[in-house]
């Protein structure tokens, strides 16, 4: 498990996951790449990986729903000389109940709004893994893992949202699948210098509203949702030599019964 002299970019990284995926690699050893968009505030989380575990931390801002952004910030890491060895594609386009053509209906849900999610959530991976392979295939341990969603998988279960004004978009469950199936694709592409798995989590409790975590809690077999902790080891184990044998693998940390 140790990630000494590895080097690993986290997307998303200043988000709840993203923030405890970079501590479980930094405690291991890795330094770190943090991306996040504009205006995101890198500073408090580098300095506390830094001070408590005596990394490297570097961090990028990138809106990583647009192209240009996307090539600089690629160009920019392929030109520092610097390797990589860990990439981890944890931003996604989630939206909010307020966003025109997103949590609603599915008669009202917009086509612009559909291809941000996807451009985010899947284009955007597409180019980071393709960008950056020439540094993972030189790593020694090349190791690329996506965070993707049960969604993926199945289909949502509406009375879970009655009530609320939560929903469950097509436009997510569609990238979510499209970014398992690309992860499966990716894996048999980039062997064997490079391994890529997913992380597909179940619902992480975020302060959601109160009947919907009863609903969810009660569908699922532990009896609870999940909390960013429930994650350190999936990442952990992704990242190392654990699963140095382990490529195109989706793994679920939650589920739900239907």
């Amino acid at each position: 498990m140790d990630l000494h002299g590895r080097r690993a970019l986290i997307t998303g990284a200043t988000g709840g996951l993203g923030r405890v995926m970079a501590d479980t690699l930094a405690e291991l050893g890795a330094d770190l790449v943090l991306v996040d968009r504009p205006g995101s505030d890198f500073q408090p989380l580098g300095a506390a990986l830094s001070e408590r575990w005596g990394v490297k931390v570097e961090h990028w801002h990138c809106d990583l729903e647009q192209q240009e952004p996307r090539v600089d910030l690629i160009q920019g890491l392929l030109a520092s000389g610097k390797g990589m060895d860990i990439l981890i594609n944890n931003a996604a386009f989630v939206g909010t109940s307020d966003l025109q053509g997103w949590g609603v209906p599915f008669a009202e849900q917009m086509v612009a709004t559909w291809r941000r999610a996807l451009e985010v959530n899947l284009t955007a991976v597409f180019e980071l893994c393709q960008g950056l392979t020439p540094l993972l295939s030189a790593s020694a341990g090349g190791s690329i893992i996506n965070i993707t969603s049960i969604y993926g998988e199945y289909g949502p279960i509406w009375s879970l949202y009655e009530g609320t004004s939560m929903s469950n978009p097509a436009a997510y469950g569609a990238s979510k699948g499209g970014l398992i199936q690309f992860t499966r694709w990716l894996a048999t592409t980039l062997a064997p210098q490079v391994r890529v798995n997913a992380i597909s989590p179940g619902g992480i409790f975020r302060n959601q509203p109160e009947i919907f975590v009863e609903r969810y809690a009660k569908r699922t077999p532990l009896g609870r949702m999940a909390t960013e902790d429930d994650f350190r080891g999936v990442v952990a184990y992704l990242a190392s030599d654990l699963s140095r044998y382990v490529t195109g693998q989706n793994l679920a940390v939650g589920c739900l019964v239907g």
